[in-house]
This record gives structure tokens, sequence and C-alpha cells, in this order.
């Protein structure tokens, strides 16, 4: 069995345990993941529904009630088992995705939530979505326990937006959930646009939420007479009148000092890793591998938390944008559990001709994960080809239902960043949740 950290160590898990989890009906999913097409928020709460409980011996309906989530997750039952053939967390070809029944954090981060009580007064916090990503905004504040603010976004004829706070954020500490995802210049300027309206409403303070920073890899000059887009983009949110940062899984440490403002960087690593504890899978035969040298330290920090597993590096060599050929591996995969590690998949050359790679080294599966699912074409013919046993992901990006494909997992932040938001309200430590 695969074996967590001694300060995790209240959770075992045994290959015996039955597993039990409160699921979406397959007709609802897309209306979890996906932005709305409406463009006031919030949307109509839900009083209750009908939904599938999951049992590893077979699936019984019930109704329950739409209330405080946990992680969510898109497996079936039987997914909890690496050595499965095929994942099976589709339900006539609609994926299954659990809904949350507590307010939890990710196993692996709990421990030291715990030691660090944190104030949860919601007077003068005032939760805002724009149009990017509507369904993590709705969990954030399910979390909390907090209803999201009413506001109007619409789009002209010619394309300008429009954005209305339709309640008063006078004194208020307000957050912005956006991330800049595709379509990245519309997100973001609805996002400088969202964050000039709160500063004209005498907000006491501005925090842009943002699960998936756009231009993030532009953060550097790798040949002469390159823009650093990354640097722009930072200066463009701080002009707006945003008076903090808060981002996940950013594509490199660096782009914290862009901002002339506080930024608090918050790690999705806990909750993929706390996935991955539930599998059944044996340390020894587990290793970790970077895609590319780039995203070695990511890989090492991922590998310690899963028992030290041994770390593994392929290396590329990328001849132009999202580009790129795999020239040999680093490391030993042969019968092994590979795990890839990366911040986000894009097109899916990388970490595709990697798997490849490490199937050709002998790797008995290889599973990958990543924070940011950005999934370009032809990212989804890639990833569905039959290379990867599983591809977990979260959700700082909705997912099209266009874009599901069997061996797809998506497990939600909202409780991260719902809790993240609390100890930013409560002056507390952020950094403590990870420690």
């Amino acid at each position: 069995m695969l074996q967590t950290p001694s300060l995790f160590s209240c959770r075992q898990i045994r290959r015996t345990q039955t597993l039990t989890a409160t699921l979406v009906p397959p007709h609802m999913a897309s209306s979890l993941l996906q932005p709305s097409s409406s463009s006031t928020l919030p949307f109509a709460s839900f009083s209750s529904s009908s939904f599938f409980a999951g049992t590893s011996d077979a699936l019984t309906l019930r109704t329950v009630g739409f209330v405080d989530h946990s992680r969510v997750r898109i497996f079936a039952p039987s997914s909890v088992k690496c050595d499965m053939s095929e994942s099976s967390n589709f339900v006539n070809g609609k994926p299954i995705i659990p809904v949350l029944n507590e307010r939890t954090l990710p196993k692996f981060m709990e421990s030291a939530r715990a030691e660090k009580t944190v104030n949860r007064n919601s007077n003068r916090l005032k939760l805002f979505s724009g149009t990017a990503n509507p369904a993590l905004s709705q969990e954030i504040a399910r979390y909390m326990g907090l209803e999201l603010g009413k506001i109007s976004i619409k789009r002209f004829a010619d394309g300008e937006i429009y954005v209305q706070l339709q309640e008063s954020v006078r004194g208020c500490n307000v957050y912005l959930i956006q991330p800049t995802c595709p379509p990245a210049n519309e997100n973001l300027m609805e996002l400088k646009i969202m964050i000039d309206a709160c500063r004209r409403a005498s907000a006491k303070n501005i925090t842009a939420v943002i699960p998936y920073f756009g231009y993030a890899r532009a953060d550097r000059k790798t040949q002469g007479r390159e823009s650093i887009a990354a640097k722009l983009v930072a200066n463009l949110i701080t002009k707006a009148g945003a008076d903090r940062v808060l981002a996940s899984d950013l594509h490199s440490g660096q782009s914290m000092g862009y901002f002339d403002i506080p930024v608090d960087h918050v790690h999705c690593q806990p909750v993929i890793l706390d996935y991955l504890a539930s599998k059944t899978i044996s340390s020894s035969d587990l290793v970790v591998v970077s895609p590319d040298v780039g995203g070695v330290a990511r890989a090492r920090a991922f590998a310690k938390k899963l028992s030290d597993a041994p770390l593994a590096i392929v290396d590329k060599r990328r001849h132009g944008h999202n580009v790129a050929e795999v020239m040999n591996l680093i490391g030993d995969v042969k019968g092994k559990v590979a795990v890839m590690v990366d911040d986000m998949i894009d097109t899916a050359g990388t970490i595709a001709k990697g798997a490849a790679l490490l199937h050709e080294e002998g790797a008995r599966e290889v599973y990958a994960c990543c924070t940011h699912a950005v999934f370009s074409p032809p990212a989804i013919e890639r990833l569905s080809s039959g290379l990867f046993q599983e591809v977990i992901i979260t959700n700082t990006i909705p997912v099209a239902e266009k874009n599901y494909f069997p061996q797809l997992t998506i497990l939600t932040v909202a409780n991260l960043l719902g809790e993240t938001i609390w100890r930013i309200h409560d002056d507390s430590s952020v950094s403590s949740i990870f420690q």
C-alpha cells in the first residue's frame, strides 16, 4: 500500500475498504463544470435533487440536499484500483461527479488546519464571480457558507464588456473570482473591469482570485526582442485597482515578483496527493516523473509527499512554441507505475511524448497529473489515445463536455481556495495550511 507521511497517518487506506461517494447524475455534470451562458450572477440555489450514491458493489438512487461540500472527484467506485483495465468513471458516456458532503480540506492539510483557528466572520466580506468559471466560484462560496454577490456582466454587440455591481460594497473586502483561461484576453479584460467597478464603488480592499493566471508562461525573454507578457498583465491588474492577488500554481515562482502588490500563492498539490493516496499502489512500484527539466523541483516536492518516491526526468528539446521533442529518460521506470506531474497541460505534446517514452522504457502504467487543464487542440486526442491509465486534473479551468474522455478525473480546489480566502480576510497565515 502507498504510505502517506506520518503527519497524516490517521487516514489509512485498505484494499478491502468500501468507498462510498454521493454522485451527481450524469445530466448535471456539464452544469457544474462549464461556465453559464447567463451574464447575471449569482445562480439560483438548489433545494434538493436526485443523486446517485455509489458503493463498491452497486449503484442505488437516493435524494439528498445540495449542501456544503468537500472534494469533487470524477471517478467510479471501482476506480480506486490502479490495475483496472479501463476507466469506469462514465455512465452512459457521461462523467460522474460526486458531491462534496463536508467542509473539509484534503487529508494532507487537515492536521495543519486543525492547529490554526481562523475567525470566520463574514461581516464586510463579499464574493463575486466573473463568467470564466462560475461553477468553481459557486463551490468556493458554498464551502465558505456565503452567497455570491449580485453582479451583472453583459457583452455589447461590438464585443465590449459591461459590468455593474447590484449590491453595495462600500467599505467591504471584495474577492473577485476570475481565472484568465481561454479566451484569455476576454476574461482578463472582464476581470479588470470588475476591479474598476469595485474600486469606483468604494470597496475597502479588492483581491483578485485568479485560479489560473494566463500569460504566466511568458515570464522571461528566451530570444531577443521578445516581450515579457506576464509582467505586463501583472501591471494591468495592479493599475486597474487590485490590492492583492490570490493565484494557484503559477508556472514559475518569479511571476509573484512581477506584481507590485501582495500575492498569495496557493499550491494545489495536496488535492491531487489526497486522491493518489486512495490508490492501491505499492510505494515500491511508484516513480514520479518530471516531463521536462524545468519541472524537476515540482516533481521532487511531489515525490517526497508520496513516501519519498524515486524521481525520473524526461529530457526534451523544444523546437518551437507548443512543439516538443522527447530525447531521452533519466531514471528507471521499468515495471513501475509512473506518475507524471506538471503545472498545466496545453496541447499535451510534451506529456504525451513523455508517456510514449515511458512505455518504451518498460513502465507498467502511466498517470498524468496537472493543476490547469488548458486542453488546446489536439490535447484530447493525445490524452485519450491509450497512453495514460488516468489523467488527473483540477477545476481551476472549466472543462467543456466535449472534452470529456474515459480516463479523465477532475478534482476540485474550491475548499483550498475558500480556506485561503478566510485566512486572508482574518489576517491569518496562509502558508501554515501547507506545512
